[in-house]
């Protein structure tokens, strides 16, 4: 936290005791251990309590949208699964979808459903990473080794399949790069089956932790009024009682069957709209994407062996229009709106993505919390910082 004297307000007032006080301005970051990265806070102070607070980003931004304009749709799929460096999968997903759409085309049930798959492997992913960091920030220490180990289980396949850790770029426009390693399916099972069967020793370092609880029960209360107002979306969304959720309203891949009356598929929601009910839709919507990920390995099992793409043209040209494709990312909605003409790289493709939404809130959230309360607010937003710049 940084401040100077010309940062100070200039008008004084009287405070408790008939005291002289001044507001003053602090930049928390933008290289701050609390800020995930190099996110700024502009807060004014009285004390040590928040009067306003401005979001300032951009320190990370690498003009995506304008290099999307300058490859071709291969290409894009490298570029724009980064943003979000946790949910690298399901960024590539809003790409190909997209274009698939447009070019009309029909991707082969295997790919969907091992498409569906990733995705929600990659969900799982991208909370633990929350779920271990969160507490950290608070002071707990341990949950993060718990988180840890459970995501080398699910990123040891995550591998196998598409040979990344972090940037699988295993989408391609029409299915998939390539088939899925032979036994793959039940190293798979094995890896969901130990991860549910561990989890109940993070969950017991979080749920009911006196002094986690303490710093969170109803600390940076969203409503339900301030979530539509700034297109807040996915978990944070839910922790206010705003039920929405793509892959049930709006179904892509498998999700239709999934989210169906006969499927696994729910969404998890709280009303409370506080830093603990944002933690604890985290920690069941686990639960949920790996109840999607055994029902998308059955299916797996179940399907004939087959291609998981469409052969494409060596340039691949999509036609002339413009088309909005949205999807249920796990940070929250992921638009991308594409419009070509009928080149091989896109006119323009815009990319709104949820962490920039669900940032620029704490401009509403944070004025009228203490400072030792700002860490605990802005840890619950789950957000990625290349998510924000793009």
């Amino acid at each position: 936290m940084t401040s100077s004297a010309g940062q100070r307000e200039l008008t004084v007032g009287m405070g408790a005791g008939g005291l002289a006080t001044a507001d003053m301005v602090l930049n928390i970051g933008p290289q701050h251990p609390a800020t995930h990265g190099v996110l700024r806070l502009r807060i004014v102070v009285d004390g040590e309590r928040i009067v306003s607070a401005e979001p300032i980003v951009g320190y990370m931004h690498r003009g995506a949208e304008k290099l999307f304009e300058v490859r071709d749709y291969r290409q894009i799929v490298v570029l724009a699964n980064r943003h979000d460096w946790l949910s690298a999968f399901s960024n590539e997903l809003g790409v190909v979808l997209g274009v698939e759409r447009m070019l009309g085309m029909e991707v082969p049930e295997r790919a969907v459903w091992a498409r569906t798959l990733l995705a929600e492997l990659n969900r799982v992913l991208n909370h633990l990473m929350f779920l271990g960091s969160y507490p950290l920030e608070l002071g707990a220490i341990t949950p993060v080794f718990y988180a840890f180990r459970e995501r080398e289980e699910l990123q040891a396949v995550m591998e196998e399949a598409s040979g990344g850790r972090m940037h699988y770029m295993f989408n391609r426009v029409g299915g998939l790069k390539e088939d899925l390693p032979a036994g793959w399916l039940e190293r798979v099972r094995y890896a969901v089956r130990a991860v549910r069967g561990r989890l109940p020793e993070l969950e017991s370092l979080i749920v009911g932790n006196e002094i986690l609880e303490a710093r969170t029960r109803g600390v940076g209360v969203l409503t339900a009024e301030l979530i539509g107002a700034y297109g807040v979306s996915g978990p944070i969304a839910r922790a206010s009682g705003v039920d929405l959720d793509l892959r049930r309203d709006e179904p892509y891949l498998a999700y239709g069957e999934l989210f169906g009356p006969s499927g696994p598929g729910r969404v998890v929601t709280r009303t409370a709209g506080d830093c603990l009910s944002r933690l604890e839709v985290l920690l069941e919507q686990v639960h949920v994407s790996l109840d999607l990920a055994d029902a998308c390995l059955e299916r797996l099992h179940s399907l004939p062996q087959g291609p998981v793409n469409v052969r494409l043209p060596k340039v691949l040209k999509v036609p002339e229009g413009d088309l909005y494709t949205a999807t249920e990312n796990p940070l929250g909605l992921n638009g991308y709106y594409l419009v070509s003409r009928g080149e091989k790289t896109p006119w323009r493709l815009k990319l709104r993505s949820a962490s920039f939404n669900n940032v620029a809130v704490l401009a509403e959230v944070l004025p009228g919390n203490l400072i030792a309360d700002m860490v605990a607010i802005l840890g619950s937003m789950f957000f990625v910082v290349g998510d924000i710049d793009k």
